[in-house]
């Protein structure tokens, strides 16, 4: 039908990212790393913390719904088990 179009803003669709990683994925980091590093007093914690944010990183820039995929497929029941 014609005229019936209506515009969809391409912030609907898309991910929310917090320094290129999910804003979910970036807010347990950097929690993570807050605990480890400040809380524990750990050196190790600051490392460790840049380290995940850049796989998080890394493997949105392939697909920004990787985790919310991964997420949903860890939740399904396993059919085909030989």
């Amino acid at each position: 039908m014609e005229g019936f179009e209506v515009p969809i803003h391409r912030s609907l669709t898309q991910t929310i990212m917090i320094g290129g990683a999910p804003r979910e994925i970036s807010i347990l980091n950097g929690t993570l790393t807050a605990v480890l590093f400040l809380g524990l007093h750990s050196p190790i914690g600051l490392p460790i913390g840049i380290a995940i944010h850049l796989l998080a990183v890394a493997l949105s820039k392939k697909d920004p719904q990787f985790f919310a995929t991964f997420r949903r497929q860890i939740r399904q029941k396993r059919f085909y088990d030989a």
